[in-house]
C-alpha cells in the first residue's frame, strides 16, 4: 500500500456534492472540530449509529470539517449496482460480517491507516437499540485498529437523524423523505477531543475491553451536550425502533 493515500476524486466529489443534498432534508449544526494536525491521518473517527441516514450526514459534517474519511461499512453496500461502485471508486473499507472473510477487515483498515487514512467506524456495529438512544456497549474492532495502527480516535456524537430517517428505512422511504424535506428537523454532530488509550494495563484482550469502554464513554460524553434537553427520551420518537437491553450501558449524568 502507498505510503500516503490519496482521496480519490470520486469521492472528493461525493463530499462537496453532500453539503448541497443534506440541506434539502435537515438542518445540520456542527461544533467541535478536528484537529488540523490529525485531518489527514492517520486517525480514526468512531460514531454513534441513529438512523440509516447517517452515513450521509457524517460525509457532509466531515467535509465541513475538513477530513475525507473512509468508512467501514457492510459488504452488501458494495455489492449494489450504483452504490456499490461508488464505494469502491471512493475507497471505502469492506466488513463482510458473518462470512469467513470477516476477519479481513481489521487488518485491512490497520493498513489503510499506516498508509494515513481517516478511518470512520461506528464502534457499536449496527443501528444502536438502547431504548433511550444512548450508545451501546461497544465492539472492540476500534480498539484493536487503534493498537495495531497507533492511529489516534476522536470520538463523533450525532443527534438528530432519526427524525431525518427512521430505523425500518427502506421501508416506506419516499413518505420519510419527503416529510424530512418538509419539516428539515435540525442534526447536531459534535466532534470530541482525542480519547486517552494510553495506561491500559491486562492482556491484550483485556487491554481492548478497557479501550473500548473509553471510546464508548468518550462518544457517549460527547454526546451529552447535544441533548441535554431530553436526557431520557428524545422529543421524537422513532416508533419503528426496536429496544434491545442487552449492550444498554450506563446512561450519562447530564448536568
Amino acid at each position: 500500500m502507498d505510503a500516503s493515500w490519496r482521496v480519490p476524486r470520486v469521492w472528493r466529489v461525493l463530499l462537496r456534492f453532500s453539503r448541497v443534498l443534506v440541506p434539502l432534508i435537515c438542518r445540520l449544526r456542527i461544533s467541535g472540530e478536528v484537529p488540523a494536525e490529525l485531518r489527514r491521518g492517520p486517525l480514526i473517527l468512531a460514531a454513534n449509529h441513529v438512523s440509516p441516514v447517517d452515513p450521509i450526514l457524517m460525509t457532509a459534517a466531515c467535509s465541513i470539517a475538513g477530513v475525507a474519511p473512509r468508512f467501514m461499512a457492510t459488504g452488501g453496500l458494495f455489492d449494489a449496482p450504483i452504490a456499490g461502485w461508488a464505494m469502491r471508486a471512493s475507497g471505502h473499507l469492506r466488513v463482510d460480517r458473518y462470512t469467513a472473510r470477516a476477519a479481513e477487515a481489521l487488518p485491512t483498515a490497520a493498513e489503510a491507516l499506516k498508509a494515513g487514512s481517516v478511518v470512520l467506524v461506528y464502534p457499536e456495529g449496527r443501528i444502536g437499540l438502547d431504548p433511550w438512544m444512548w450508545p451501546e456497549r461497544g465492539k472492540t474492532g476500534v480498539a484493536r485498529m487503534a493498537a495495531m495502527s497507533g492511529a489516534p480516535v476522536i470520538p463523533v456524537a450525532q443527534w438528530g437523524s432519526h427524525a431525518v430517517l427512521p430505523y425500518a428505512s427502506p421501508t416506506d422511504i419516499v413518505r420519510s423523505v419527503l416529510r424530512a424535506m418538509w419539516r428539515r428537523p435540525v442534526v447536531q454532530i459534535r466532534f470530541g477531543e482525542p480519547v486517552d488509550l494510553s495506561g491500559l494495563t491486562g492482556t491484550a484482550g483485556a487491554q481492548a475491553m478497557r479501550a473500548t469502554d473509553r471510546i464508548v464513554q468518550a462518544i457517549a460524553d460527547t454526546l451529552v451536550p447535544l441533548r441535554e434537553d431530553e436526557p431520557e427520551l428524545p422529543h421524537f420518537v422513532d416508533t419503528t425502533r426496536p429496544a434491545d437491553m442487552s449492550r444498554v450501558r450506563k446512561r450519562p449524568r447530564v448536568r
